[in-house]
């Protein structure tokens, strides 16, 4: 059983990763940002989309194997929120396989700690998690308004959001469960240092999700990696600054030598 892929362009290879609840009909739109000269796997998460949800994969590690099983080798992986974290993972577990990471929106750590602040309040998750199984179309309307709030053009992101959910099935309910337990859980603060490709970490300066201010314990867990601050942007900073989020991937693939990509930087 394997994950469902959509591959569109010719050249060096991108694999992006939609984030939790999502699927990757949003990601139409922004590879049009990227331009020629590039082929991208859009890969639809276990249960999400038109993926299928088997039973063996119950975890964030079964997760990426399903990933890396899905995407060709030695690409550049594009993760967003879930997907950032996938992506990250995924670079840790198969070096091999992954030859740089764009985390859009993406943080090592989701929940709040003590010595990590800038993430969600730990009861946040807990009541979507509850409010999933009461009631699924109002949570995810909530939800949809979390990643568009205080950014540019919230209501024109909130539709593109919209039209790309409703491109494809519905996701497996056990699928959204365990998606809610990863972001919970899962932790990759340690593993950060060990992940030897490129790294560039995208933040939406306005995201009350993943908050801007988690820039520079950023830079101090992964030195090496480059940290950018969109203007403006919410969490869906790929739909609301498409373009200022295209110019930011075509740079860092450039200086990484990932892909020479002809678009000039704007």
């Amino acid at each position: 059983m394997r994950l469902f892929t959509e591959v569109t362009g010719e050249g060096p290879d991108l694999v992006l990763l939609h984030g939790w609840s999502m699927n990757s009909a949003i990601w139409k739109t922004f590879n049009h940002h990227l331009g020629p000269g590039v082929r991208v796997t859009c890969i639809d998460l276990p249960g999400h989309g038109l993926s299928p949800f088997a039973p063996a994969w119950n975890s964030l590690d079964t997760w990426v194997e399903a990933c890396l099983e899905a995407a060709p080798p030695g690409a550049v992986w594009i993760g967003w929120s879930l997907g950032a974290m996938l992506s990250l993972a995924a670079a840790r577990r198969a070096p091999e396989a992954v030859s740089g990471v764009v985390s859009i929106a993406g943080t090592p750590r989701f929940v709040q700690t003590d010595d990590w602040p800038h993430a969600v309040a730990v009861g946040t998750l807990g009541q979507f998690s509850t409010s999933l199984r009461e009631d699924y179309r109002t949570t995810m309307t909530r939800f949809l308004a979390l990643q568009v709030q205080g950014g540019v053009d919230a209501r024109a992101t909130l539709r593109q959001l919209r039209e790309g959910l409703a491109e494809r099935p519905e996701p497996n309910p056990g699928a959204l469960e365990l998606g809610l337990g990863m972001l919970r859980r899962s932790d990759l603060r340690r593993e950060l240092p060990d992940i030897r490709c490129p790294c560039l970490w995208l933040l939406g300066e306005r995201d009350t999700l993943v908050p801007a201010s988690v820039a520079e314990d950023l830079g101090a867990l992964q030195p090496a990696s480059r940290v950018r601050v969109i203007k403006g942007a919410a969490h869906a900073l790929f739909l609301s600054r498409a373009e200022a989020t295209a110019a930011a991937i075509r740079e860092f693939l450039t200086r990484t030598g990932s892909g020479q990509l002809p678009l000039p930087v704007s």
